[in-house]
């Protein structure tokens, strides 16, 4: 029975024992090792489109506007009629000036004969003088009468030439404000249509002091002339943020900054041969700042918050720790770090959504072939 009972007691004894505690396993998540290197960022500038040429189409005369030879949106070319104006009061006016021409002739003919018919008397002293020289002087107002006559037909011509209003350049017509019928003029507060020729487009755009400082610096040459002659290229972002096919060219930088504004407006040259552009269209100008010597690190390593960003800083007792990120710049899906990280650091690559402050982990090579690519 003694036997039975100390039997009894190992069992239970070996029953309720605990069994003992098996460590978890670190967790294996992709490392990556910061190298620094060349990188390019860019910056994005709202810009403003504009044709080579904008030109207010405005009548020159007050008239009937009677006709109008095209679309809204119609494409002209140089010399291609566009508005009618009603020509018959400015017809008339020429035949006024013409018949007024004609009278002022035959004053000045009747005052020529009138001095050959005195010039012998006085000479035979048959008169005095004083006669021929009124004479003279009639004949002088009867030519100036003449002359006057001459411009007033050259500008009655060139008043009918108005009432036909051609297109200056080839471009696109804007869109008609005025309707057959409406009573037109030099003074209306606005013009008839826009024509813009954008064969070439202007795209405008302003750069901060600090940004316009930082942006001339890194290209050589002594005047300004000499840097816009060797800046690169630079992509227009339209507004779907796609890529506008052809690049532009930076050529004009303004010649002062605006006091209001604290920018300087610069201008690149667009070719625009299937004027897909038209004046008016808005975008961004991108523009690339070349940096040296940058620590690249994926924005898919980081993580944000608070306005801070942060990184998984690997030790080499493979602990991690939060670390805080100071961000210079971005270089495609890369963020440039300006200080919280040194060459050669090691920072979680992915999968750190569970990890925790002090977590010790299996480091495990990452594949780099699409993400910290610096851009030369």
């Amino acid at each position: 029975m003694k036997i039975q009972y100390l039997f009894l007691l190992a069992f239970l004894a070996s029953c309720s024992a605990k069994p003992a505690p098996v460590a978890n396993a670190p967790q294996e998540l992709p490392v990556i090792q910061i190298s620094s290197g060349d990188a390019t960022t860019y910056e994005d500038y709202p810009a403003a489109v504009e044709g080579t040429v904008n030109v207010e189409i405005r009548p020159q005369i007050t008239g009937i506007l009677n006709h109008i030879f095209v679309d809204d949106g119609a494409y002209v070319t140089k010399g291609q009629p566009i508005f009618k104006i009603d020509e018959a009061p400015f017809v008339e006016k020429l035949n006024n000036a013409k018949a007024s021409l004609h009278t002022a002739e035959g004053a000045l003919s009747n005052a020529q004969l009138e001095i050959e018919k005195l010039t012998p008397l006085v000479s035979g002293k048959v008169i005095s003088d004083f006669q021929l020289k009124t004479a003279q002087s009639v004949r002088e107002v009867a030519l100036g009468n003449v002359e006057q006559a001459k411009a007033d037909i050259a500008t009655a011509k060139i008043n009918l030439g108005y009432t036909l209003i051609k297109a200056p350049v080839s471009g696109f017509i804007g869109r008609l404000l005025r309707k057959e019928g409406s009573i037109v003029g030099p003074a209306d507060p606005s013009p008839l249509t826009e024509l813009s020729d954008v064969h070439n487009v202007h795209v405008f755009f302003a750069l901060g002091e600090y940004d316009f400082i930082r942006f001339k610096s890194q290209y050589a040459g002594n005047t300004l002339a000499e840097k816009i002659q060797k800046l690169p290229p630079v992509d227009l972002i339209l507004a779907d943020d796609s890529a506008f096919t052809n690049k532009g060219k930076i050529d004009l930088i303004n010649g002062q900054f605006d006091n209001n504004t604290g920018a300087i407006t610069v201008r690149a040259t667009f070719k625009n041969e299937n004027g897909l552009l038209r004046s008016g269209n808005t975008g961004k100008i991108r523009l690339g700042l070349k940096l040296t010597n940058q620590m690249v690190v994926p924005q898919s390593a980081t993580q944000e918050m608070q306005d801070k960003v942060f990184v998984f800083l690997v030790d080499n007792n493979n602990k991690v720790s939060k670390k805080v990120i100071t961000i210079s710049g971005k270089a495609g899906n890369n963020y440039l770090v300006k200080d919280g990280l040194k060459a050669g650091d090691r920072i979680v690559y992915k999968g750190y959504d569970h990890l925790h402050e002090g977590d010790v982990i299996a480091p495990q090579k990452a594949d780099l072939s699409t993400s910290l690519v610096a851009n030369n």
